[in-house]
């Protein structure tokens, strides 16, 4: 299917809502854990998928600010599912030239996730495939109050006047400086909103949602997201005959 995929129209960067965890482990008539497990197919399909048609970054939501208010036992075992994840996958990132790396409030992660994740984070640093960007304790409220908090204080030293501030200056202090914007962002199981994921950068992306439970979710699902970005017109505020 991906074979019929315009490569010259691949998006660089695509974000990736995984949800619908619970939903499908109910369906089981399993615990919410249980679905989070059968989950790390999907993320090995996006990840291969992503590589392989040459995007360049992948960001998968992985925990937000809010999911720490889920009952303790869930996060506990997310939590421990995390470092076994990036544990056992670090490996397969080397082999495949793959760089992690994460956003979001990672000092609030129990200290051995954070152990876990910097370790990986250090390891594939001078890969140069695609980044595989792990959102973890973040969400994108939280992401622009820290920004400001950030731009304040040079304002408050004189490194910075408030004139000085516009779009790129802010950019520059977002947790994403140092990639670009996502131009197709997919949520999975039908929900249809954003859930304060990345509210900043997703300003002109294309968003795009199905109603496949992520446990469920494989490169075919992938390719024809990929392929629904293609039919649409990116046009950022012209009219059509502006970019022809």
């Amino acid at each position: 299917m991906h074979f019929s995929l315009d490569k010259s129209k691949i998006p660089q960067h695509v974000a990736i809502i995984m949800d619908g965890n619970g939903r499908w482990a109910k369906k089981q008539g399993a615990a919410r854990l249980f679905g989070h497990q059968n989950a790390i197919e999907a993320v090995r399909n996006a990840v291969e998928g992503c590589a392989e048609l040459g995007i360049k970054v992948l960001t998968l939501y992985a925990f937000s600010t809010e999911n720490w208010m889920r009952p303790q036992e869930e996060v506990n075992g997310l939590m421990q599912l995390l470092v076994n994840t990036i544990d056992a996958e670090t490996s397969t990132l080397l082999k495949n030239n793959i760089k992690l790396a994460a956003i979001g409030d990672l000092l609030s992660l129990p200290k051995n996730c954070q152990q876990q994740l910097q370790e990986a984070i250090q390891k594939t640093s001078s890969n140069t495939g695609m980044t595989l960007v792990l959102a973890l304790s973040y969400s994108g409220k939280w992401d622009i109050t820290n920004a400001m908090r950030l731009i304040a204080y040079q304002v408050q030293k004189g490194t910075l006047s408030p004139e000085d501030i516009n779009e790129s200056i802010i950019c520059q202090y977002l947790q994403t400086h140092n990639l670009p914007d996502p131009e197709l962002m997919i949520r999975t199981s039908g929900e249809q909103r954003i859930s304060n994921f990345m509210l900043w950068q997703l300003a002109y992306s294309e968003l795009y949602f199905t109603d496949v439970l992520w446990p469920d979710f494989r490169k075919e699902h992938l390719y024809l997201a990929i392929a629904d970005y293609q039919s649409r017109e990116r046009r950022f505020g012209k009219i059509s005959e502006q970019l022809s």
